[in-house]
């Protein structure tokens, strides 16, 4: 009779909470776009690029599963997962290409907003006046666009998920909430950062967030 699967941990909690915080956050965006409260969404994109500049960064110093030396594999790992001979924890070499296309795809979209402005000219990105008023109404143009990419995206993301679910019998969602899944036995545990590392990344993030909200100015030489 085999081992009853344990659980274990999966998802530190910067991770969890850098995945549901992005998920809020996209949410608002769209709906400060929407309803023309333009200066939220501003501060909302400003939140998004908080959040992926820790998110790089945690992933090269952060717990095990997540850095991207853990997950990102090339494509021999893609058709072993496809194989059935992958093993190990947290994302499965085709989930991060999902998790690298969302990623990029998301930083696409936050950077275009970086430099864009609105229809009215009145309000416009904090780095819109380190190009012409009429290449960042362009920009402001392919911004509102690409957000439909971004959809796109969103929408592979959310059927995967949904299809591990049904056809797998497999719950992705859970373990993002509580960061625990049934593993094999065998399969090795999640080796967590230590908690200042996480608060280190977080400062960096604000610190260059705050130096696009200024503008970029240039160093002082």
């Amino acid at each position: 009779m085999p081992d009853k699967a344990a659980k274990q941990r999966v998802w530190d909690l910067p991770t969890r909470l850098f995945h549901w915080l992005l998920v809020a956050l996209i949410g608002f965006s769209w709906w400060s776009g929407k309803n023309d409260e333009l200066e939220l969404h501003v501060w909302s994109g400003i939140a998004i690029l908080t959040l992926l500049v820790f998110r790089l960064l945690w992933g090269f110093v952060g717990s095990s599963t997540a850095r991207f030396a853990s997950f990102v594999r090339g494509p021999k790992a893609v058709m072993g997962y496809f194989a059935g001979t992958w093993r190990g924890i947290g994302h499965n070499p085709l989930g991060a290409l999902s998790v690298l296309g969302l990623l990029l795809v998301t930083a696409t979209q936050v950077g275009l907003g970086l430099f864009a402005t609105d229809e009215d000219g009145l309000v416009s990105g904090p780095l819109a006046t380190l190009i012409s008023i009429d290449a960042s109404s362009e920009v402001g143009e392919i911004h509102h666009k690409f957000f439909n990419v971004l959809l796109i995206f969103i929408g592979v993301h959310v059927a995967a998920i949904l299809c591990y679910a049904v056809f797998r019998r497999k719950d992705l969602t859970g373990p993002m909430i509580t960061g625990d899944a049934e593993l094999d036995p065998g399969a090795q545990p999640m080796r967590p950062a230590k908690w200042w590392v996480a608060l280190l990344c977080l400062a960096i993030a604000l610190g260059f967030s705050r130096w696009i909200v200024a503008g970029a100015p240039p160093f002082s030489s």
